[in-house]
């Protein structure tokens, strides 16, 4: 199997129609020329999902999930972009056309298929051991049975035996056909310096770990020995398609529930997961025992925001995995915890509470991690003021590290309440954290960059909005990039063209660029574009994105939820901004550009105040005034009164 042409992508665009696409899997009611619908993201009462026939877009106003109908089945089926465009091209009977992989693309894609090829097997091997084989049966299967999982969880998470027998596994493969250094490579055999083959996991249950999309990847070996001196637990050692950072176990199973609820439950064992799962809490996954990881995160981000932890260490236990949490915080998640009861754990909680009487205790013992935390070093420190000041600048740093600024600022107040500790005093080092946390990543930016250090760019938080200045030029970029214009620029000669030329002719000259992470990955790509080819890309060609953020926004900037219905009809005109173009590109460059000069001369005065030295301090002080000089031309072109 190749890679879908380019030509190909374009007809299966081309011929998709979004209503009928989301149609299959949201029930859409006709409202003027969109349509709507209620949200298959969240749980909502009131209609917010809209369909643009005319954009060829969905959007969710709920969940701000938003692109084209491959983007949907990207974001609700969970499906990789060559899958979806695949799906629809199979709905539309178009025929696939590929073309051939690099040399090197294909000898890494043989690599990978072949690893995926010798699990696939493992994956049969072992289930036919579990549920065939004498031994199997009453050692595995009955394992399994004690532990509570019925028929149907044990094949719903493929779960299997390997038999005892140092290398059963390594010869039925080899008789297979497989190659011993591909099986190797998975991490199912080992070489031995005799040159024979090993297998790792004889003798335990076999746990599969899925992808996302469902491929087995690797395996968890438990021994079922209590008087055995190897692991209890054994993982696959990283392969080229196993990479325990970027893996979550359940992950496969959960991933609908999870949408379908937008939250998802977090353990920390195989069993954890399976034993919730059966007892009807499905959107759950777990990290097999590894310390929480950046891009397991990110996995989980892209099918929501809402975190639960289940808890079942004692107090020194949950408290030494609270720096683990402040990354979730870092990433935007919004955290809860559940903490057990003394001597349980969620398996074993699982077990002892039918399906309702579970999930009404895990909603009802639900807490905000921030107040969690904060109740439990309450308790550690009582009335110690060393202690009392070290959990104070704890909980700090943990709300300093949520992007959202209105949500630290709700926090910073309540725990001052909690505290009895005036709200400036916490104010002061919360800012105090994010001035330094600023300056650590102005630093490690400085130190990659290979741009003059003069052109720096401010950015004090990470922000879930684009700036506004930002928002309107990246509007007219893409809804109105391909306009004619012409535009009288003062003290100059009049501009004659393209709207999208004159920004980015403009933006060039001046080295300056979008900030708001989406928004500069979609500028660097029009900026290549027309820079290459004197190519004008618009809405559609991102919409078409297999990046389902950027798909998101870009339909957000084609869909406003408060104009979609057709006011004309009902006598209300409403100025259209194309009306005046010309004016409103000029206007909103020189904006933009007043932003970004507000920025330079902020840090050319803090690197004043920190020069001592005369000489240095008076280059310094001449870029500065250089910078205030260019400011005021600017504010002359804008007509302001300084």
């Amino acid at each position: 199997m190749g890679r879908i042409t380019a030509s190909c992508i374009e007809r299966i665009h081309d011929a998709t129609v979004v209503e009928e696409v989301v149609g299959e899997f949201v029930q859409l009611k006709k409202s003027g020329s969109t349509f709507r619908g209620l949200s298959p993201f969240s749980n909502e009462k009131t209609p917010s999902f809209y369909v643009v026939p005319s954009k060829q877009i969905f959007k969710d106003f709920s969940s701000g999930k938003g692109g084209s109908a491959v983007t949907f089945l990207m974001e609700h089926e969970q499906m990789t972009y060559p899958d979806a465009l695949r799906w629809i091209a199979k709905k539309y009977h178009i025929e696939i056309e590929e073309e051939a992989y690099s040399e090197e693309e294909d000898e890494n894609r043989n690599i990978r298929e072949s690893l995926l090829a010798v699990n696939s097997f493992a994956l049969k091997t072992f289930s036919e051991w579990l549920w065939e084989d004498d031994l199997g049966r009453s050692i595995g299967l009955a394992y399994f049975r004690e532990r509570g999982f019925n028929d149907e969880t044990i094949k719903k998470f493929e779960l299997g035996f390997h038999l005892e027998g140092r290398s059963n596994f390594s010869d039925v493969a080899i008789d297979a056909g497989y190659k011993p250094d591909v099986i190797e490579q998975t991490g199912l055999s080992i070489l031995r310096e005799d040159g024979s083959y090993i297998d790792r996991f004889w003798g335990r249950v076999m746990f599969p770990i899925h992808s996302m999309s469902g491929r087995v990847i690797g395996f968890g070996g438990r021994t079922l020995k209590t008087k055995s001196k190897t692991a209890k637990y054994l993982n696959s050692p990283e392969s080229q398609i196993y990479y325990k950072s970027k893996v979550l176990y359940g992950l496969f199973q959960a991933k609908k529930m999870i949408v379908r609820n937008d939250q998802c439950y977090l353990v920390e064992g195989y069993t954890d997961v399976i034993s919730l799962f059966q007892q009807g809490i499905e959107n759950v996954v777990s990290t097999s025992g590894t310390a929480l990881t950046i891009e397991q995160i990110r996995l989980l981000k892209r099918l929501t925001r809402n975190v639960t932890l289940l808890y079942d260490g004692d107090a020194a236990g949950i408290r030494a995995s609270f720096r683990g949490i402040d990354l979730l915080l870092e990433e935007g998640m919004l955290v809860r915890v559940v903490p057990l009861p003394e001597g349980q754990d969620p398996d074993t909680l699982a077990k002892a509470m039918k399906p309702e009487g579970l999930l009404d205790y895990l909603e009802t013992e639900e807490l905000d991690f921030i107040q969690f935390k904060l109740d439990s070093l309450i308790q550690v420190a009582a009335d110690d003021p060393i202690q009392r000041a070290e959990m104070v600048r704890d909980i700090v740093q943990s709300i300093s590290k949520i992007p959202d600024a209105i949500l630290r600022e709700v926090y910073i107040k309540d725990s001052a309440k909690r505290l009895e500790i005036e709200e400036k005093s916490l104010f002061l080092e919360l800012n105090r954290l994010i001035d330094t946390g600023n300056r650590k990543i102005e630093k490690q930016r400085q130190e990659l960059t290979l741009k003059d250090s003069m052109v720096v760019e401010k950015k004090t938080e990470i922000d879930t909005r684009p700036p506004s200045a930002e928002d309107t030029l990246m509007r007219i970029l893409l809804l109105n990039g391909i306009d004619e214009v012409k535009i009288e620029i003062p003290d100059d000669d009049p501009f004659i063209g393209r709207a999208g030329e004159f920004i980015l002719n403009e933006l060039n000259f001046d080295q300056l660029e979008f900030v708001f992470p989406i928004y500069k990955i979609i500028y660097d790509t029009l900026k290549i574009a027309f820079d290459k080819h004197g190519k004008l890309l618009d809405a559609n060609h991102f919409i078409r994105s297999n990046d389902s953020e950027v798909a998101a926004i870009v339909a957000e900037l084609l869909v406003d939820k408060y104009v979609l219905a057709d006011w004309e009809k009902k006598n209300i005109y409403i100025p259209k901004r194309e009306d005046k173009l010309s004016n409103h590109v000029l206007e909103s460059v020189f904006r933009f550009k007043e932003i970004k000069l507000k920025e330079m001369i902020f840090e050319k005065q803090l690197i004043l105040d920190k020069t001592i030295n005369e000489k240095e301090r008076l280059a310094q002080l001449k870029d500065f005034n250089d910078l205030i000089a260019i400011r005021n031309s600017l504010f002359k072109k804008l007509n302001r009164i300084l």
